[in-house]
């Protein structure tokens, strides 16, 4: 895959996300487009061809869970697949994956009751072939003898009580300005630019009560653009047909469009609770945990002195397991009243993008039609029948 692609696909997929969180209010419980007694989602089978193992899964998982397991093994997809022929069963890797899929299934059936406890991830951390051997110590431990060492992105718990989860996001409320000052903001219009792999894109980001935003990269090829208008999502890439979201892809749209989020996230979550603490780069925070109906749960780092969000960490769910998205919040300041993350730094597997906003207007007219899914292209004319 060339440089030039990569830095395509990883912009997509940083502005499927980039905003921030969960508009679970309106468009969480429902936002595709789905109407009632509509037929529900396609499965796997129904959509994609010589699906074997993951038949029942929802089509709209099957990218998802191809996209875990490039992460869980750093691999590309022409690793077990024929590019341009997916269906194919030309390559002996593709079937070693069926093989691993079943038996990790088997394995939490067996030894879990069918809670997905062990993954791809579990054996692999990133490498085609799993470590079996114990790797030699090639530094002096610096954590003490017998102490194993602690897990990057483990909290560690507090001891003493602390406040509440409750109290947390009402404290970030405050931090943020205050529910009048934040409910107040009915659109927001961010100018900036994208950093990724070395290189610096300038990015427009729209924003409009209720649930509707879209952000331009512009690039030299064209606008890499990403909209959500309240129920549909889609993307659109220079010289590709537009691709609307489904899924966890919807899931990261609905969840940029929320213009006041701290006021939210109390209907959001169906439960909160303090996970003890952790550093996130110079900074002591406090980690909650939202739990969210059908949902996978969002982790939230509050800063113990301001109070302010200072990182989310979101998962998107797959047939074999979850993907997680990181974003840190940094450079907060005040405009029109509330305290807004002037950069954040988004982390997935596959890559890091930082966002720096220069310039940002708050309440001023945006028109609807901005957020308009442009229609589809017209079919090409049938030739004379034959």
């Amino acid at each position: 895959m060339s440089a030039k692609r990569t830095v395509v696909l990883g912009i997509v997929a940083l502005l499927s996300i980039c905003g921030f969180v969960v508009n679970g209010v309106k468009a969480q419980s429902g936002g595709t487009g789905q109407t009632a007694g509509a037929p529900g989602p396609k499965k796997a089978e129904e959509q994609f061809k010589n699906i074997q193992v993951l038949k029942g899964v929802p089509a709209d998982q099957i990218f998802p869970t191809m996209q875990f397991i490039t992460a869980s093994l750093g691999v590309e997809c022409d690793f077990c697949h024929v590019q341009g022929a997916f269906e194919k069963d030309d390559k002996k890797p593709k079937a070693t994956a069926r093989k691993m899929m079943e038996m990790m299934f088997a394995i939490n059936k067996d030894n879990f009751e069918g809670y997905r406890e062990v993954t791809c991830y579990s054996c692999h951390r990133g490498s085609a072939a799993p470590v079996a051997i114990p790797v030699v110590m090639t530094e002096e431990p610096k954590e003490g003898m017998g102490e194993p060492k602690k897990a990057e992105g483990d909290a560690k718990e507090a001891k003493d009580a602390g406040p509440s989860g409750e109290q947390l996001l009402d404290k970030y409320v405050q931090a943020s300005g205050g529910a009048a000052a934040i409910e107040k903001v009915t659109s927001r219009i961010m100018k900036g630019t994208i950093e990724f792999g070395g290189k610096s894109l300038a990015i427009d980001i729209y924003s409009k009560d209720p649930d509707k935003r879209i952000s331009f990269t512009h690039m030299p090829e064209g606008d890499s653009v990403t909209a959500f208008d309240g129920h549909d999502g889609w993307l659109g890439t220079p010289g590709r047909p537009l691709r609307e979201m489904h899924g966890g892809d919807l899931d990261g749209a609905s969840i940029d469009a929320d213009l006041h989020l701290a006021t939210h996230l109390r209907r959001i979550f169906t439960k909160v609770q303090v996970r003890g603490t952790e550093k996130v780069g110079d900074e002591e925070t406090y980690v909650v945990v939202g739990e969210r109906e059908g949902k996978p749960p969002i982790r939230l780092y509050f800063d113990q002195q301001t109070g302010l969000l200072v990182r989310l960490v979101r998962f998107g769910e797959t047939a074999l397991g979850r993907m997680p998205t990181q974003i840190d919040y940094a450079d907060y300041r005040d405009t029109n009243g509330v305290k807004i993350p002037y950069r954040w730094t988004l982390a997935r597997p596959s890559g890091r993008f930082t966002i720096q906003v220069s310039e940002v207007k708050q309440n001023v007219p945006v028109d609807d039609a901005k957020f308009a899914k442009p229609p589809a292209p017209p079919e090409p004319p049938k030739g004379p029948a034959k």
